[in-house]
């Protein structure tokens, strides 16, 4: 693989395109990270990945390809921002960004039965499970489920 240059154009156009694409909803996934720490994010994330790229031994260099370096480049803007964020909530939608948020609308058929009003991880045993507190648009009555959550 190529090295990668802090200044490149190569560089830049992936660093780019990877916030440009996490920054954004699209049909199937919505973006995760708060508005409030997108400038700070990008900026302490591309540094973190450009001195964990300078780092790399020239074997370990020769091993990376494309996909690799995306995939690394995710893992440090992910982490990063969970040291940004303020609230639990933003930080359970930073590790399970698929996962139902605060506000979704629970659907059954199609049709929307409830809205999650609370959300947060706990834990029984050497299990995770995401417990969810939902109201029911028809008679605002709460009610809570859980479900474990991927490791």
């Amino acid at each position: 693989m190529k090295e990668l240059i802090f200044d490149s154009v190569e560089s830049s156009e992936m660093v780019d395109q990877t916030f440009q694409f996490w920054f954004s909803d699209h049909d199937h996934i919505r973006s995760p990270f708060p508005t409030y720490i997108h400038n700070n994010l990008k900026k302490i994330a591309t540094e973190k990945f450009f001195d964990w790229a300078k780092g790399l031994n020239p074997k370990a260099k020769d091993e990376l390809n494309d996909e690799l370096v995306g995939e690394k480049f995710e893992e440090i803007i992910f982490e990063t921002a969970s040291h940004l964020v303020k609230t639990e909530d933003e930080r359970i939608t930073l590790l399970y960004p698929f996962l139902p948020r605060i506000e979704d609308a629970i659907e059954d058929n199609g049709v929307p039965e409830s809205i999650v009003k609370d959300r947060k991880i706990v834990k029984e045993g050497d299990f995770s499970f995401l417990e969810l507190t939902l109201e029911r648009i028809s008679n605002k009555q709460e009610w809570t489920t859980k479900f474990e959550l991927p490791e």
